[in-house]
């Protein structure tokens, strides 16, 4: 080590603060958006010499303190095992799948959390992961053996995990493909079978499977027939019956028939004039004919397929579901091009393959079509692209679909700043806990004109539960809420006029440095992508670390992604839209979330979430016959005053922050005066005045940036 860093350690050994390293599990990929429901992504590298710190603030590779004794999660290594109480008994579940197996001659079960329309979020009928495991996490696959069960699943859900099974299940800390093969390939006998479901899983995912097993002496074998369902039996919760209804025009960017013609325009115009497009997910159809339903929990989609040909549109759903009214607006074109052809949810896989033996070609979104469908029609007669052209059209919002959201979001806002007041009441008097914080927040979204409930399990997390990008309360295990902890919520709502999304971390005492410095830089990477000027056309993946450079100036990073689309009273998490790899170019129109964060295992956790509208930028010059773009903030949430180190924010960061709390003021005020809440508009002043610049400036290296460089130090010293 050169004399340099020598002293550089022992300045920081006298004068700043040792803090103690919190318990963190192995670096993994990240995921698609901070709470609710993530998909896993890459994180990009942190540049600089300074290695990556863990969210925890370890340096990788270094040995983490050894765990306390904890009693929220399983240890099969107890004599007996102790399980919490949160955990399921899976054995006789076990027990029936696993002579369900052996009757069909297979080796190894391979159950996925998805549905058959790649659902992000999926209805209980077909949690059939959540059922035999016990483990509710959105994302997950099992492998059930004929004496074995193992569950792999992202760092989001490792401790959920631990918590939630028992110890029939070994926890395999990873989504990869391949090692889940790897694994099937070490414990299923030479000549063995593995199977699956193929309407439950995606092609790509199919494909990687088959490669991986390519070559072995397993065989890979398709079952339609769903074991699992096998084994849930007549306990198995029934389909929705609820109604599937029409949205009402004012509520609707266009007609249905406006939305069918551009769509067969586009047809027209592909190169490869596909005569049909095969719409798989659940949203796509929903969005197309203007219906919406409830068979998803927090999502107003419905089971339906759709088959749109040049001349022809079919839509697979239960008939006798559809409201008059909708049934009538379908029926309104027929006979000609505009009528629509109404045939049962089970009948697609049949009219598919039929249809498929003509000279056709179908135009299908690889994303959202399982294997199951793919397989159907033949490989010259299809038209693959990652999204199909009504998941691209959905994701640009036209001039009305963009001021409904705007105005969406303001009365969202008010329902928020309502929690916010609220809880500042009634907080330090200890009669709020997480789950009843939850209850509240959804009441007051419920009270606002055109409400249809929350648009996903509210998170409401405190002190070490925040720290659980993921975590939901429950009515049985529920922190109450303190005064001397850190606080984060992360609701939205559903509104005939749009769908929101929004997180706040909130501190009513007085937080410490570290918490402090950690909030005012998740802000600053929340402000810097906001307030980001960029080409037309430029992938949210290309701008996404500048919501991560304030972390990563001092070694910091969070194990989750940036953004995710949203949708107009559709889902809250709405494709291709992102910063992810997977995602498409931005363009004017578009929605997407910004959403930094950092995790603190055992102590915290911070995120900051807004939606944005994606915008043509004014600038000095244009290069290039489209404008730059850049975000217009929809939500107007103030941020907590009392976590924000203005010292760390540059002039420009502070302009912004005071030109955003007027934007509030402007718009969140007289809807807060229009609904007589003048508590709540004297609250929004005061949360809105604006900071002095003259705050900002060079402030001295912070808590986080010491013990980030003191851990580096300490490593190379071998410590």
């Amino acid at each position: 080590m050169s004399p340099p860093l020598w002293i550089a350690a022992w300045a920081l050994l006298l004068h700043a603060p040792v803090l103690g390293c919190s318990r963190q599990a192995p670096a993994s990929p990240s995921m698609l958006c901070a709470g609710h429901q993530l998909l896993p992504v890459m994180i990009p590298q942190a540049p600089g010499d300074l290695p990556l710190l863990e969210p925890g603030g370890c340096a990788a590779g270094r040995a983490p303190q050894a765990p306390s004794t904890r009693n929220d999660i399983r240890d099969c290594s107890a004599d007996p095992p102790y399980l919490p109480p949160t955990a399921t008994n899976t054995t006789a579940r076990l027990a029936v799948l696993r002579g369900i197996l052996r009757t069909h001659g297979i080796h190894a079960y391979i159950v996925p959390s998805t549905d058959a329309h790649m659902s992000e979020y999926i209805s209980k009928r077909d949690a059939r992961l959540g059922w035999l495991t016990g483990f509710t996490g959105s994302a997950g696959t099992a492998v059930v053996t004929w004496d074995k069960a193992t569950l792999w699943t992202d760092s989001r859900y490792w401790t959920q995990a631990e918590r939630e099974l028992d110890c029939n299940w070994e926890l395999q800390r990873t989504t990869s493909i391949e090692s889940i093969a790897t694994w099937i390939l070490e414990v299923v006998p030479a000549e063995g079978n593995v199977s699956l479901d193929p309407f439950l899983f995606s092609i790509d995912t199919w494909n990687s499977y088959s490669r991986a097993l390519h070559g072995s002496s397993q065989t890979l074998l398709p079952l339609e027939t769903n074991l699992v369902d096998q084994a849930w039996g007549d306990q198995r919760p029934p389909p929705s019956s609820s109604e599937i209804y029409s949205l009402p025009a004012e509520f609707t960017g266009s007609s249905w028939q406006e939305k069918v013609a551009g769509i067969r325009q586009q047809m027209e115009q592909h190169v490869r004039r596909p005569t049909a497009v095969l719409l798989s997910g659940l949203e796509e159809t929903a969005w197309l004919f203007n219906l919406r339903g409830d068979d998803i929990p927090y999502n107003p989609v419905f089971y339906s397929y759709t088959l749109l040909t040049n001349t022809t549109i079919s839509l697979f759903v239960e008939e006798s579901r559809l409201s008059a009214e909708a049934r009538q607006s379908l029926r309104s074109g027929c006979p000609g091009p505009l009528c629509v052809e109404l045939k049962e949810y089970g009948q697609v896989s049949a009219h598919l393959r039929h249809y498929a033996q003509g000279n056709v070609t179908v135009w299908l979104g690889t994303e959202y079509t399982t294997y199951g469908l793919y397989a159907i029609i033949p490989q010259e007669k299809l038209l693959e692209e990652s999204y199909s052209p009504v998941m691209m059209s959905k994701a640009v919002k036209n001039t009305h679909e963009q001021e409904m959201l705007r105005a969406t979001h303001v009365r969202d806002a008010v329902a928020v700043i309502q929690f916010l007041l609220w809880l500042e009441k009634t907080v330090p008097q200890g009669q709020v806990d997480e789950f009843s914080g939850a209850q509240r927040i959804d009441a007051f979204r419920w009270a606002q004109e055109h409400s249809r409930g929350p648009s996903f399990q509210s998170i409401s997390a405190s002190g070490l539960n925040a720290a659980l990008a993921h975590y939901s309360p429950s009515n049985g295990s529920s922190r109450t809420l303190s005064a001397r902890e850190m606080y984060l919520f992360d609701t939205g709502g559903q509104y005939l006029d749009g769908t929101t999304d929004v997180t706040r971390t909130v501190h009513w005492g007085e937080p410490t440095p570290l918490q402090k410095e950690a909030y005012t830089r998740v802000l600053m990477g929340n402000i810097d992508l906001a307030r980001l000027i960029f080409p037309s056309n430029t992938a949210g993946r290309t701008v996404e670390s500048f919501a991560r450079r304030a972390l990563w100036d001092v070694g910091l990073n969070y194990g989750h992604g940036t953004g995710h689309g949203i949708g107009n009273f559709l889902s809250v998490h709405e494709w291709p839209v992102g910063f992810q790899y997977n995602n498409v170019p931005l363009e004017a129109g578009m929605f997407t979330s910004i959403e930094p964060g950092y995790y603190r295992d055992g102590e915290f956790g911070i995120r900051i979430e807004d939606i944005a509208l994606v915008v043509e930028a004014q600038t000095e010059h244009q290069s290039g016959e489209k404008p730059f773009l850049t975000f217009e903030v929809v939500s107007l949430v103030p941020y907590d005053r009392n976590l924000i180190d203005l010292g760390l924010l540059s002039p420009e960061q502070i302009r912004y922050l005071n030109s955003y709390y007027e934007r509030i003021r402007a718009h969140v005020g007289p809807e807060l005066r229009r609904q007589r809440l003048e508590e709540e508009y004297a609250w929004l002043q005061e949360s809105t005045e604006p900071f002095p610049v003259s705050s900002a400036g060079t402030a001295a290296p912070g808590t986080l940036a010491l013990a980030s460089l003191l851990s580096v130090l300490l490593s190379e010293l071998g410590a």
